[in-house]
């Protein structure tokens, strides 16, 4: 049975690759621009449905995982800064306050999917401008919703982390992902190998 990453995203290549599993990765071709009045939650959780599907139609009898995560702070969303300059304000308005990272997950074969989102609530510490530039520095977050990478350096600027699951916040939910993974017949347990990616 052949394991398709939906994804290009080496940090989603990376948590994948820790349960053992041969698998390739293929970038989905869909349109990722919000729908007019959609919810964070509902974007992130369309997104990762309509990555695996469409990978899942380039691929016949694989088992394709597809996977998104919207940041969201007062119901509304946090992008990508992608420049010092943006990173730098989002942290100073986030100094203090409470993410909600929506990590949306799908498995599907083609003919059946499962899905969920997990969502994990970051409360940021109170920061400093010098905190925020040193960082800023030393990580470059610039790719990364919330300017922070909660599983390098970016896990200081945190006061507290809540989750079901501690792999969601870096975009894929080991936990969520290992329960679907099952349901297809897929146990990382059973079907491990030393190797990991194909």
């Amino acid at each position: 049975m052949r394991l398709i990453l939906a994804s290009s995203s080496p940090y989603r290549q990376e948590m994948l690759g820790r349960l053992g599993l041969p698998f390739t990765s293929v970038s989905p071709d869909i349109d990722e621009s919000p729908l007019s009045g959609e919810a964070p939650a509902a974007l992130a959780l369309r997104l990762a449905r309509a990555k695996a599907a469409a990978v899942a139609r380039q691929h016949r009898g694989a088992v394709v995982i597809g996977a998104d995560q919207v940041a969201t702070y007062n119901g509304q969303p946090v992008g990508k800064p992608g420049t010092h300059d943006r990173a730098f304000a989002q942290l100073r308005e986030l100094s203090g306050r409470t993410v909600a990272f929506h990590s949306a997950l799908c498995v599907t074969d083609g003919q059946r999917e499962e899905f969920d989102d997990i969502i994990t609530h970051c409360r940021f510490r109170t920061l400093g401008d010098a905190e925020i530039e040193h960082y800023l520095q030393r990580e470059r977050p610039y790719d990364t919703a919330g300017s922070a990478k909660a599983e390098g350096l970016g896990i200081a600027l945190m006061d507290a982390m809540q989750s079901d699951d501690p792999t969601a916040i870096i975009g894929l939910p080991l936990i969520a992902l290992c329960r679907m993974l099952r349901s297809f017949g897929l146990d990382p347990l059973l079907h491990a190998n030393a190797r990991g990616q194909a």
